[in-house]
């Protein structure tokens, strides 16, 4: 999949809603009153509510925050995972 690719899936402009989902994620699995897993309904509802008020209220629009919320917690787990996978490699757990 080339960037061109990606840019038809999801607006260039929402970069910014899948990078702060991912800090307020991080944010929220710091607090301790916020239970894991609410974390992905939280940032998911955001990033939707983020998106139709920068583009727009439309399905499409809401659409486009329902990736752009899966792009975030899937870039974190990509990264969560990648980093564990190689300190358990190098033993350092």
């Amino acid at each position: 999949m080339s960037l061109d690719s990606l840019s038809e899936v999801l607006d260039p402009g929402l970069a910014i809603v899948v990078a702060a989902c991912w800090v307020i994620g991080i944010i929220l699995k710091g607090t301790p009153q916020i239970p894991d897993w609410t974390i992905v309904y939280v940032v998911t509802a955001l990033a939707v509510v983020l998106a139709m008020a920068l583009q727009g209220w439309t399905l499409h629009n809401a659409l486009e925050g329902l990736v752009a919320g899966a792009m975030a917690i899937y870039g974190h787990q990509l990264f969560k995972q990648t980093r564990e996978a190689v300190q358990s490699v190098s033993g350092k757990e």
